[in-house]
């Protein structure tokens, strides 16, 4: 039966477009929070209409996004497996798989086959152009496919690497479609308006040839001293960061009166540093803390928890950073020494996605009044894309700040020894607003909004010849208001259970167990298993227990 998927107006451009375009290659820029995995997931859905044969792979740039993007296509009937991996069998009861980056760079020749003649999209796509090795095993396990849908919410520049099946001219990267953050601005309900208080301060250092110096975010320093002036005021020890923070809690409390389970979010700039502000947050100010970073094994199951939760706060390094889909998010606090346009980009998307039912929607970022910074600011709304040009070049073009550059740290390990941050105080704080006008959401009524959904009618792809379908509803989730990929993740975590039990209350070794119990639902590997047959090999177990 046809379903009707609803879709935003540029969401319908694009696709239109997309679908009249003959060339393999098409991109696609759309500001973070547009909705660019709904658009993704809609024209590979169609795609497989026409095209029932092929398979769909998806690229994403980290680990968490690959539960996202399945749970996703799973609600367009479209069912991708996150969890495979490069020497698994390909899934045989689902439409595709979701891979990283960095699983295509380790090895790309499993891809390469299944590629062939697949829809392939290419989520964040300036990842690939980050090392040339990247690049070219992209190009290595993608060149086969049929069709190749590139997405970016960010600019992308700064790079000599091109970036694999984007066309360029005159060395800057052309975009087929783009949708910026004025266009979403101005359709309404589709981006928050934020505005980014700024905060100056008295900052006093020891620096590491020994001098003494002291500055506020007005003064001009060169780059080496601007590193460690920003550096002085992050620092745990002085009062600049922890009177921010105090700022920031106050905004956010206040957001909670009329969105009651708003969050913060901090990002610091490493481990130590955000454990530290969970500290603050937790002892000065008695709040719920999710601290996330590289470090931690479960840093994906963290984040995913938080945005369920109604924590306040959220600390991370750089996992938040780029792609997480955590809409409460009303107030950022920039406390890392991280300064690359990029980044601030990606960052600055966490706080912009609209939640629908409420009225007024301000994100408020704070930052340090630094004179990067405060560029970076300025000039959110431009839409850049990616140019052929080398570090030096880009330091040259931008002046001494080196406005692309990220934070030296000062020099070799030794030298940092020498420096410290003697103390940092807090001053006023200006407020830089992304539009001077005013916007959508701040109109009386919701009604005046332009720009509403269009609905496409579309027809969900069928489902691969070995599927079994009894146990799916008619929107694409299983019987239990779930997708199939979470289904999967169950059944192979309750057969680990099972397996546990059953060697703890009969002594034999888990790969034994595990063999028959494969022999006896014959499936080759869990891996491997459909969804009935993991549903089987479950039931085998408990037969089994019910017999020890």
């Amino acid at each position: 039966m046809p379903t009707s998927f609803p879709l935003r107006t540029w969401q319908h451009e694009a696709l239109q477009l997309l679908e009249r375009h003959r060339d393999r290659d098409f991109l696609t820029v759309a500001t973070p929070g547009a909705g660019k995995t709904t658009f993704a997931v809609t024209a590979a859905a169609r795609d497989l209409m026409q095209h029932p044969h092929r398979r769909v792979i998806v690229v994403a740039p980290t680990t968490h996004l690959k539960t996202q993007w399945a749970d996703s296509a799973a609600g367009k009937g479209l069912h991708l497996e996150p969890n495979w991996a490069s020497g698994d069998p390909w899934p045989r009861d689902m439409h595709g798989v979701v891979v990283t980056y960095q699983q295509v760079a380790a090895d790309p020749r499993p891809l390469r086959g299944p590629a062939d003649d697949a829809f392939v999209v290419l989520d964040e796509v300036h990842h690939a152009g980050t090392e040339r090795a990247w690049g070219d095993a992209v190009w290595t396990a993608f060149e086969p496919a049929s069709r190749r849908l590139s997405l970016s919410g960010t600019p992308f520049r700064s790079d000599a690497n091109p970036i694999p099946f984007v066309t360029y001219e005159s060395d800057e990267a052309r975009a087929n479609f783009t949708y910026g953050y004025d266009d979403a601005l101005r359709d309404g309900r589709v981006v928050r308006p934020v505005l980014f208080p700024r905060v100056d301060g008295e900052m006093e250092w020891s620096a590491p040839d020994g001098a003494v110096l002291s500055a506020t975010f007005q003064d001009e320093l060169d780059r080496t001293r601007s590193s460690q002036r920003l550096r002085t005021a992050l620092s745990l020890d002085g009062q600049w960061l922890t009177e921010v923070l105090t700022r920031a809690d106050a905004t956010l409390s206040e957001v909670r009166r009329t969105h009651a389970d708003a969050g913060g979010l901090v990002i610091a700039s490493d481990v130590e540093h955000a454990h530290g502000i969970g500290r603050i947050l937790r002892n000065r100010f008695g709040r719920r803390v999710t601290v996330a970073t590289s470090q931690d094994t479960d840093a994906s199951e963290r984040i995913a928890a938080f945005d369920r939760s109604d924590e306040e706060w959220i600390v991370a390094v750089r996992m938040v950073s780029e792609g997480v889909d955590i809409r409460r998010l009303r107030v950022g606090v920039w406390a890392t020494t991280t300064v690359t346009e990029l980044f601030f980009r990606q960052a600055i998307g966490r706080l912009v996605r609209w939640t629908p039912g409420l009225r007024r929607q301000r994100a408020f970022f704070y930052l340090p009044d630094d004179r990067r910074l405060r560029i970076f600011a300025a000039q959110i709304r431009e839409e850049r894309t990616h140019a052929l040009r080398g570090r030096e070049e880009d330091e040259q073009a931008l002046g001494e700040g080196g406005l692309l550059d990220e934070i030296s740290t000062g020099g070799a390990d030794e030298q940092m020894s020498l420096f410290q941050a003697i103390s940092a105080t807090a001053t006023a704080d200006r407020e830089l607003s992304f539009l001077e006008i005013e916007t959508a959401d701040e109109l009386e009524h919701d009604d005046v909004i332009a720009a509403g959904p269009t609905i496409l009618l579309a027809t969900p792809p069928p489902p691969l010849a070995r599927i079994a379908t009894e146990d799916q509803d008619d929107d694409g989730l299983t019987g239990r208001g779930i997708s199939r990929s979470q289904r999967k993740r169950e059944l192979r975590q309750h057969n680990s259970d099972r397996v546990h039990l059953i060697s703890q209350l009969t002594g034999l070794d888990a790969k034994v167990i595990n063999s028959r119990l494969n022999t006896a639902a014959r499936v080759t590997s869990v891996g491997d298993a459909t969804l009935p047959q993991l549903e089987r090999r479950l039931s085998e177990a408990d037969d089994w227990l019910a017999r020890a």
